[in-house]
């Protein structure tokens, strides 16, 4: 049966028209910009400014005060080890030096007339010969005091004697009487001596003080000149400085380099110790970088050290030579203390237009990986507590959760969630879902 050919025709119209309606209702594709998840090598470093500096530094002082002649030397003209830099002239010493020998004639005068303070050497015979008369003198007391006590005893025994004899009537009372003062008699005797004894030995105490008051005033004059002797090497050894600066006029360099810095340039006078110039040699250059201590924890000796914005059309490198283990405070531009600790950087190599106090940017490399799969860091987002990216495939974004490793400001190592030549949107804006429906630029 054929249809007509009218209905056909207006219904092939009315599926156009709903097909075009479906069109033009559908949600445009986002416009996004990707980026494509690759191999290759990754560094993460700690970002600081440094400066250079001359790791041996000389500076050459004025050894004695006089008047400086005019320096001849700028700052950079090289010196060689040995070499006059400077020449003083000193003030005259003549009255220092008359006034220190005065001095020391005076103490030496002083020294002699100490012997005449010494007792004479006959008063400590004299004395020793009163000790001995005196101890001769006790030695006669005590025998006389034996002897006397011995003979009381006997006039007791003859006293008690007589006393019975005259009770029995064989005496008389006169000899009785003759018995009892011959016992008193001899008790007064012996009295008598035990007393001079006492006597002998208070003399003798007496003369043993004198003896060693004698004793240390012989001594004592040594103490004196040992404090004389001790004052005149000290002017001698003064005198001694004092010539010997007179003849220090001219001052030679102590190491071979340039001139770092002038002190002072014009004649003038000046005192002894002046700085007058710095020398050192740019051969000798290192950098020193103050990082935050928290980033000084994961830095090491040995590690590589790119040195950027020098003033060069290239790149430096060195490596960390010393970490210095004391942190210092220094207050940030924002006026926030922070503590920073020093790393000392070894420069591989040193360009002839690189100067002592340089300002440099220092990269320290604390990680590295020659082919860490990475991805942008402008790719990732949070998404609760895990990092995700939005991954392009057929066209539409897919949200990924991901595992990340290192972290650059640039780029992030991929541990797991992504592939190689995987392209993920950068920059993702909100009106991106999951599953959306996507255009790259």
């Amino acid at each position: 049966m054929k249809l007509p050919a009218k209905p056909v025709l207006l219904g092939v119209g009315l599926v156009a028209m709903l097909g075009g309606l479906l069109v033009l209702l559908r949600p445009a594709p986002i416009v996004v910009e990707t980026a494509t998840v690759e191999e290759g090598e990754l560094m993460v470093t700690v970002i600081e400014e440094g400066r250079t500096r001359i790791q041996e530094r000389h500076v050459v002082s004025s050894p004695v005060a006089g008047y400086l002649q005019r320096l001849a030397w700028d700052e950079g003209d090289p010196i060689t080890q040995g070499q006059a830099i400077a020449r003083i002239d000193p003030i005259t010493i003549d009255s220092e030096v008359q006034s220190l020998l005065a001095e020391i004639d005076a103490l030496q005068a002083e020294k002699d007339g100490v012997q005449t303070l010494r007792p004479k050497d006959s008063r400590l015979l004299q004395a020793d010969a009163d000790i001995a008369a005196a101890e001769a003198s006790i030695q006669g007391s005590l025998s006389n005091i034996a002897e006397l006590e011995a003979r009381l005893k006997q006039a007791i025994a003859d006293r008690e004697r007589a006393e019975y004899l005259q009770e029995t009537g064989a005496i008389s009372d006169q000899a009785l009487e003759s018995a009892e003062l011959l016992e008193t008699g001899t008790v007064q005797q012996l009295e008598t001596a035990q007393q001079e004894q006492k006597q002998f030995q208070a003399a003798l105490q007496q003369t043993k003080a004198l003896r060693q008051q004698l004793a240390a005033e012989q001594q004592d004059p040594d103490y004196l000149l040992s404090v004389y002797d001790a004052q005149i090497r000290s002017l001698e050894a003064n005198l001694a400085e004092r010539v010997d600066q007179a003849r220090r006029t001219e001052i030679t360099s102590p190491t071979s380099g340039q001139v770092l810095r002038l002190y002072t340039k014009s004649q003038q006078y000046i005192e002894a110790g002046v700085p007058l110039l710095e020398l050192g040699t740019l051969q000798d250059l290192e950098l020193v970088v103050d990082v935050l201590s928290s980033d000084a924890t994961q830095i090491q000796t040995g590690n590589e050290v790119i040195i950027e914005q020098w003033g060069g059309d290239r790149p430096l490198n060195g490596k960390v030579k010393r970490i210095e283990p004391a942190a210092f405070t220094k207050v940030s531009a924002l006026g926030v203390e922070e503590q920073r600790v020093n790393v000392i950087v070894e420069l591989n190599e040193i360009p002839p237009n690189l100067g002592d106090q340089y300002r440099v940017e220092a990269h320290i490399v604390v990680w590295q990986d020659e082919q860490a799969l990475q991805v942008p860091i402008s790719a990732l987002f949070r998404c609760e507590e895990d990092w995700c990216v939005f991954r392009v495939d057929n066209n539409q974004a897919q949200r990924t959760t991901i595992e990340l490793g290192q972290k650059t400001a640039i780029a992030a190592q991929i541990i797991s969630g992504l592939n190689a030549d995987d392209q993920v949107i950068i920059y993702p804006s909100e009106q991106i879902q999951d599953g959306s429906s996507v255009k790259i630029q």
